[in-house]
């Protein structure tokens, strides 16, 4: 990331104080993102509705003097205002659904590295179980351990015995 001359650790002398400090890319992908998640709930759509309702009603059935948008003009005014709103907020939800895109592409990087992770380990971990399976088929079992126990007994007792009656 490239360093900007204006930062706190350039000296005073060196920094442009004409630049304006705009938070860049990431203040207007904010604000779009805010926008397209406003727009996107009933409240909108119901403020919206009754902000058009209270339009049409005024400017229709008030008297003509105070009608700042007439009927006869078929609402020239509003369907302006509305053509507006709508040339802002479709650059602005496009640019919301972008940066979205954006992190979901990032986050499905980051599950699929997670994910050979995951395999790598779990290769691992069957390598270690078949290991310690083979280990443990070579260590000597409890019968195994008794059966010699027990010949090496008898055969300490075979030799008390023989050595009882030599002496």
């Amino acid at each position: 990331m490239a360093r900007r001359s204006d930062s706190l650790d350039t000296p005073k002398g060196l920094r442009n104080r004409f630049v304006p400090r705009m938070g860049g890319q990431d203040r207007v992908g904010r604000f779009s993102e805010g926008f397209a998640r406003a727009m996107g709930t009933s409240y909108f759509l119901l403020g919206m509705t009754a902000f058009v309702a209270i339009w049409l009603a005024f400017n229709s059935y008030a008297p003509s003097g105070t009608q700042f948008d007439p009927r006869i003009t078929n609402f020239t005014l509003l369907t302006l205002i509305l053509s507006l709103q709508a040339s802002y907020a479709a650059p602005l939800i496009l640019l919301a659904q972008n940066r979205q895109d954006d992190r979901d592409r990032v986050q499905f990087e980051q599950d699929r590295q997670r994910a050979e992770r995951n395999i790598a380990d779990t290769e691992y971990l069957a390598r270690e179980v078949v290991s310690l399976r083979l280990a443990v088929r070579e260590l000597a079992s409890k019968d195994f351990i008794r059966a010699e126990l027990r010949a090496i007994l008898e055969e300490l007792d075979r030799d008390r015995k023989q050595g009882g009656t030599a002496g």
